[in-house]
């Protein structure tokens, strides 16, 4: 097992956030255990893959990484390895790589922006990888099965985990996914790219800005 990324792992679990976010990692609950054991699964993998891309998105959805403790990633891609019956093998993913889904929840589903994520870049070789802004669930007050924007404060405490995973994957090119990814990259004074996030009407220019940005990549690397 790879001691860089079991750190890694441990301090996220050892975070505290406030009482209207989940710390999906954290000890004493084993549905975290089996995103923690998710988590270092696909780290492990994508190391071996040497990503040119990283993609870093805001923070974690309720239908998506909450539940799977991948980033964009609902319990559907997780297990079938692929974002919907008719779409083609992502060849990450899957029950026979090891990946599980919790108990939470009776219904194994798919998640809006997920999908458009990982349609986008599953053509993509070598994948890219994706790590959100702030690592931990933020929810609407009373109703932990929703959504809100992180906090300025939560992105601080996203931060660290931020500048671990730029260390543990030097790539080419960091793309950020909305606003608040856009925020801790120019804090941390990280030259990069930024896209529309997917959510709310923004598919369109989420796939037009990664395919530019691949294009520029690939010609660039072409031109060596």
């Amino acid at each position: 097992m790879d001691t860089t990324f079991d750190d890694f792992i441990r301090q996220l679990s050892q975070v505290r956030v406030a009482e209207d976010a989940f710390n999906l990692y954290a000890e004493g609950d084993p549905n975290n255990a089996v995103r923690r054991s998710n988590l270092q699964l696909y780290l492990q993998e994508m190391a071996k893959r040497r990503p040119r891309l990283l993609l870093f998105g805001e923070a974690p959805g309720y239908q998506g990484m909450r539940l799977t403790g991948l980033p964009f990633t609902s319990e559907y891609t997780l297990i079938h390895d692929r974002v919907g019956p008719d779409a083609p093998p992502i060849g990450l993913f899957g029950v026979e790589r090891g990946y599980r889904a919790t108990v939470e929840r009776r219904r194994v589903r798919r998640e809006p922006s997920g999908t458009i994520v990982w349609s986008t870049i599953a053509r993509l070789d070598p994948l890219p990888l994706i790590w959100p802004a702030f690592p931990f669930h933020p929810f609407k007050a009373g109703n932990p099965w929703s959504n809100r924007p992180p906090r300025a404060s939560e992105l601080d405490l996203g931060e660290p985990f931020v500048r671990w995973v730029l260390d543990l994957f030097p790539v080419d090119v960091v793309v950020a996914v909305g606003n608040k990814a856009e925020t801790i990259l120019k804090r941390l004074g990280v030259p990069h790219r930024k896209v529309r996030h997917p959510s709310q009407g923004g598919k369109h220019d989420f796939v037009s800005g990664i395919d530019q940005i691949v294009q520029a990549l690939n010609a660039r690397s072409g031109a060596r």
